[in-house]
């Protein structure tokens, strides 16, 4: 596989220059080091990176925050910001609360290296997403989209077959009606009705886009996300005439999107919390109890004792089926705030919060092991397990994630060693 390209703008030289190793370490291309805003534009245009990891305080005219708009909106390309603890907490804290947008200074190898990966992942996805929305909206357009156009005063004056299917309405019922009573849409972010369109773009003389989670309520109640726009209609002198209401189901793009988030964040055999939203979910843990003293949580690393028997003996159908099992036996161990994982394999990782102890932690450990030991009736086979659970918590303070795993997956091998079935508390 071909190195990815990045592009670094970071006006510290030394650690521009050690970001460059690390990054070189781990695999990347790293062809040019900048230190301004403007140079970075230039270069981006130039070399094409596959990401830029840019100093969201740079010294010049433009910022980091303005140089990394101009970068995704224009080119099109990921941005990671590097950013100080303080100017985090203090400057940036509502412009980096998109997960995996920044890494904050100093960090370790690992950290960028999953940042970085992530955030070429997630624009993997969102262009997938955009190229699988622009090949909807084209099936859609050859099929033909919904259009109704009204007079002056807002009345309808015409709609098309596909407009009779989608609301409901047929033109004959629909003509000279207020276009409100037909087109009934309603803004699900904000959940209030939307107004007269018609109307409004008449008034206003432009064009007005429908909000992202519009929906239409259609004659028989039912409800229909859909989306396009509203347009004046003007004469040869630029009289405006009426409107031009234009509009399609997306119903399936709606579906598409969810889907590819959630395949994104959720392991598709058992539909547990992947690797990637554990991960993202204990480092904003680890966030909060820094900002709370009296914080704690726990983190579970268990590992299947005997699973490779049971997958030898009875197939991987059996197994798969019997992984499932396993994952909706330790959903019930749970509290609805906490969160189980699976990390691979037969390894499930479980995060308990705001815990008053340690002991809370083990409770759920005997809980777990009380539950596994249930037989589980797979094709008339009684199939049973136990686990090697490793547990750490928060007393020592963790700063990062992989740390903190770290810890769990040694203590889980020495309750291995101390015989299986039981769990160990890293210390």
């Amino acid at each position: 596989m071909f190195a990815r390209k990045i592009l670094v703008v970071e006006d510290e030289k030394n650690l521009a220059s050690n970001i460059r190793k690390s990054l070189q370490k781990l695999g990347y291309l790293v062809s040019e080091i900048t230190k301004s805003g403007e140079e970075a534009i230039k270069k981006v245009a130039e070399t094409h990176p596959h990401l830029v990891l840019i100093d969201i305080c740079l010294a010049g005219e433009i910022d980091g925050l303005h140089v990394a708009d101009i970068i995704q909106n224009h080119f099109h390309v990921p941005v990671v910001y590097l950013t100080e603890c303080s100017e985090y907490k203090t400057l940036y804290k509502n412009q980096l609360s998109e997960p995996f947008s920044y890494i904050v200074k100093p960090f370790i190898e690992s950290d960028l290296h999953f940042v970085i990966e992530m955030t070429l992942y997630k624009h993997q996805s969102k262009k997938i997403l955009y190229e699988e929305k622009q090949r909807l909206m084209a099936i859609i357009n050859s099929m033909g989209c919904a259009v109704i156009v009204t007079y002056a005063n807002g009345c309808i004056e015409m709609m098309n077959p596909i407009a009779e299917l989608i609301t409901g309405w047929k033109q004959s019922e629909a003509f000279g009606k207020d276009l409100i009573e037909v087109v009934n849409l309603v803004n699900k972010d904000i959940g209030e009705k939307i107004e007269n369109l018609g109307t409004y773009v008449i008034e206003a003389g432009e064009v007005f886009n429908l909000p992202e989670n519009c929906t239409l309520i259609t004659k028989d109640g039912k409800e229909i996300a859909i989306g396009d726009n509203v347009a004046p209609i003007r004469d040869r002198d630029g009289n405006i005439t009426g409107a031009v209401l234009v509009f399609q189901d997306i119903t399936k793009r709606k579906q598409t999107e969810a889907q590819l988030i959630r395949n994104a964040f959720y392991d598709g055999l058992t539909e547990l919390p992947n690797r990637v939203l554990f991960l993202d979910r204990l480092r904003q843990t680890i966030e909060r109890s820094k900002r709370r003293s009296d914080y704690y949580f726990a983190v579970l690393f268990l590992d299947l004792d005997g699973f490779k028997e049971i997958n030898d003996r009875f197939g991987h159908g059996i197994g798969d089926d019997f992984l499932v099992a396993i994952a909706r036996r330790l959903e019930s161990c749970l509290r609805s705030g906490d969160t189980v994982a699976r990390f691979g394999g037969d390894e499930f990782t479980v995060l308990l919060e705001d815990i008053k102890d340690i002991s809370d932690a083990t409770n759920v450990a005997k809980r777990i092991q009380d539950s596994l030991r249930l037989p589980v009736n797979l094709n008339g086979y009684q199939l049973s397990t136990t686990a090697s659970i490793g547990i750490t918590w928060n007393f020592s303070n963790y700063e990062e994630p992989a740390t903190l795993l770290r810890d769990a997956d040694i203590a889980m091998y020495q309750a291995k060693r101390q015989g299986k079935a039981t769990y160990t508390i890293f210390s």
